[in-house]
């Protein structure tokens, strides 16, 4: 790879023994960035995702009445309130079926008995940005049937939210060290470089070459590692993301949502090569004239 990509060099860079390091470091910094990149793609997905899709719902769960035969006409009475509501669209009552398959998790093979108190669910949607006054709405629900609950999914999804929207911090702090990481590796080779080759570099100076030109034997070289390294670290990231992918999926989706990556996810992880090598290039392009200024 490297003999492909690097340049005719009057320095020999190819055998110095300090930058074949360098490709590693670099691939094990790119698989940092990989995942902690795609957790941050995915968490922002999993956010909008439920974001829409709990956003204007409410779940009013009635707790079975001691005498059985009291549960319809709490119902009933609940439902009346429902429809009386303006803000309110539409409600569902939930069948027990579907409860028994919420609770299958929790419980186990214990859900299917037929003996399982049951609570009464209604899933409420209401309007398009209509406000509705919780606190009011469960007043009036538990006036004609106490110990009646309304769940607001607002409230524990913005909490959910401002979590995710932490580790996405937290995740961008990761991607923004690895590249100050980075940066340093590339510093410290290229000083290496320069402080193995000074004499040779001196020659250079005194047949005519211009620090610029050096500058880019130096440039070229880090762009070959860098992109060697990059590819390097995609290459080890792709298949633990295809694991933790296949983990996942393997899950029924009622804990986690299922995650995917779309094209644009795709590109972006793709890139990742590239930018570093671009990063490296830069670097040690900037370092290298740095230091001459210094050095000679």
């Amino acid at each position: 790879m490297l003999k492909f990509i690097s340049r005719r060099s009057d320095l020999p860079l190819d055998h110095d023994a300090h930058s074949r390091f360098l490709p590693w470091l670099i691939a094990f910094m790119v698989f940092l960035a990989n995942l902690a990149m795609v957790g941050m793609l995915m968490l922002n997905t999993v956010a909008e995702r439920w974001d829409q899709g709990v956003t204007g719902t409410l779940t009013v769960q009635i707790s079975p009445a001691e005498d059985p035969s009291e549960d319809d006409p709490r119902l009933q009475a609940i439902l009346k309130v429902l429809a009386s509501a303006k803000a309110i669209d539409r409600y569902e009552v939930i069948s027990d079926e579907r409860v028994l398959k919420l609770l299958e998790p929790w419980l186990g093979g214990v859900a299917k008995s037929k003996d399982l108190p049951l609570p009464r669910l209604v899933d409420v949607e209401l309007h398009s940005g209509a406000q509705l006054n919780v606190i009011k709405l469960t007043n009036q629900i538990n006036k004609v049937a106490p110990g009646s609950r309304v769940d607001d999914h607002r409230i524990w999804l913005d909490r959910l939210v401002s979590l995710i929207r932490t580790v996405q911090t937290l995740a961008t702090a990761v991607l923004f060290f690895i590249g100050f990481a980075t940066v340093g590796t590339v510093v410290f080779t290229t000083r290496t470089g320069l402080a193995i080759h000074r004499e040779a570099i001196e020659v250079l100076h005194l047949i005519g070459a211009q620090d610029a030109y050096i500058a880019r034997q130096f440039a070229s070289r880090a762009m070959a590692l860098g992109l060697t390294g990059g590819l390097l670290g995609l290459a080890l990231g792709l298949p633990t993301l295809m694991g933790i992918g296949y983990l996942i999926g393997r899950m029924d989706g009622f804990f986690v949502p299922s995650l995917e990556l779309g094209a644009h996810h795709w590109m972006i992880v793709g890139f990742l090569p590239i930018g570093v090598a671009a990063i490296a290039t830069v670097t040690a392009k900037m370092t290298v004239l740095r230091s001459l200024r210094r050095m000679l």
